[in-house]
């Protein structure tokens, strides 16, 4: 009985330790137990997705989580000289209403004049729909038409479940007469706003110099002064600081309950965390820090492959006319992906080109090389895509001269004369003749 017993508690022990230490991060997914309608964790580098939901597809409200798009069109415009950071904005009266009554504002004035900077500041830290819809109309001359060009961006960004109906994200149906003429509802699914995250930090990265900043005064030094604090709370100093988070935007409104679409680096890893419609502020924040944790504990980045490597599934290329017959092939740059601790890693999979005709030049690309891990999927296709490193000539071929490609051609074409004796075409196997092969070769 006793040693039953100790054989029973061994194999146990056993279990826990391998459960520990060799399953890999991904099947250990259901013990951030989220009470959320969709989470998304993505590596930023490589767009891998470390933890989704069933939902991430699913389109919701997003409410201020719409704001990413302002502020990647506003800094757009910005980029392209169409307006500067000093440019001084004049609140209309659809803006005077937005500060009047709707939500998190900064109270413009019918008439109010401040520069794009201090609008801009006052969109990413504090939400205020008053600013943004300020923004909006600088850009575009109405909100309608700054919609127009949400959706059009949108879906030049690949965002397939979004579309947007304000600037803002405000509840449309509470703007009346200032709503703006855009049929639909204001909607996004987690991996839109993953996307859409994504390509705000990657196109404008700037950004970030205004969603870190926890706190600032509007009108500082003028009549009726407005602390911002910003809602992002994981904000260094703020209640739920997590370290290393310097974004991106939170939304809250009834129907959208508590979002976020939160990004954070520690060395050289940054994650962007998707929570949509939690239950609280506190769910929100919370979500968020365990999906941070996962991501920053249980992944890391990995060189699984170096420059000037030769892979065993794409040793060599043909080369046609070349002094050489083939090329060995190498990897042109280091293969890196973010790898799960206790997990097998990319596997590499070579495409080669098709043979290249000489003079063929060292570090001439002939194929690619992509990194495939089923467990960690990409967010899109497009980030499939960047991966791939491209498979280079690892030496110079030179073109062969007449006489050597004459002669080769002679042992080509009795090398085949000779599998065609031996059955190697099989019956129907047709050889071209000599005269047929020489001209080719001779080019």
């Amino acid at each position: 009985m006793r040693t039953a017993r100790r054989l029973a508690l061994a194999v146990l022990v056993g279990l826990i330790l391998w459960v520990q230490m060799g399953v890999p991060a991904q099947a250990r997914q259901d013990d951030l137990k989220l009470d959320v309608r969709s989470a998304l964790l993505v590596d930023a580098k490589t767009g891998r997705v470390l933890y989704a939901d069933a939902n991430i597809d699913t389109p919701y409200p997003p409410a201020s989580m719409t704001k990413m798009m302002t502020e990647y069109l506003v800094l757009e415009a910005i980029g392209a000289g169409k307006l500067r950071w000093d440019d001084v904005i004049t609140a209309s009266d659809t803006v005077y209403f937005l500060g009047k009554h709707a939500g998190s504002r900064v109270f413009l004035n019918a008439g109010e004049k401040r520069t794009v900077r201090e609008l801009f500041e006052a969109m990413a830290i504090y939400s205020a729909n008053d600013a943004t819809v300020a923004l909006a109309e600088a850009v575009a001359g109405t909100e309608t038409a700054f919609v127009e060009r949400m959706n059009e961006k949108a879906r030049a960004l690949g965002l397939t479940h979004t579309h947007f109906v304000t600037a803002t994200g405000y509840p449309e149906d509470e703007l009346g007469p200032y709503r703006p003429n855009v049929p639909g509802e204001q909607t996004m699914s987690a991996r839109d706003a993953a996307l859409l995250g994504l390509a705000l930090l990657r196109d404008h990265p700037e950004v970030l110099q205004f969603t870190s900043i926890p706190k600032k005064t509007f009108r500082a030094g003028e009549a009726n002064p407005l602390e911002m604090i910003n809602w992002n709370w994981l904000l260094p100093g703020l209640p739920y600081a997590y370290e290393g988070t310097d974004g991106l935007k939170t939304g809250h409104t009834d129907a959208a309950k508590f979002s976020i679409t939160a990004t954070a680096k520690r060395g050289d890893m940054r994650l962007v965390a998707v929570v949509i419609g939690a239950e609280s502020e506190k769910d929100r924040f919370e979500a968020a820090r365990k999906l941070f944790d996962y991501g920053f504990s249980h992944f890391r980045y990995e060189t699984v492959a170096r420059k000037g490597d030769r892979l065993p599934a794409a040793p060599a290329i043909e080369v046609q006319k070349g002094k050489s017959s083939s090329v060995p092939v190498v990897l042109g740059e280091d293969v890196v992906d973010v790898v799960a601790d206790g997990g097998d890693g990319p596997k590499l999979s070579a495409e080669l080109g098709p043979p290249p005709e000489a003079p063929v030049k060292a570090g001439d690309r002939v194929g690619i090389v992509r990194p495939e891990q089923p467990d960690l999927p990409y967010l899109a296709a497009a980030y499939a895509e960047a991966a791939a490193v491209s498979l280079v000539a690892e030496a110079d071929v030179p073109r062969a001269g007449a006489f050597q490609l004459f002669f080769r051609a002679i042992f080509d074409w009795i090398g085949r004369l000779f599998d065609r004796i031996t059955g190697g075409l099989g019956a129907s196997g047709a050889e071209p003749s000599l005269a047929a092969s020489l001209p080719h070769l001779l080019q």
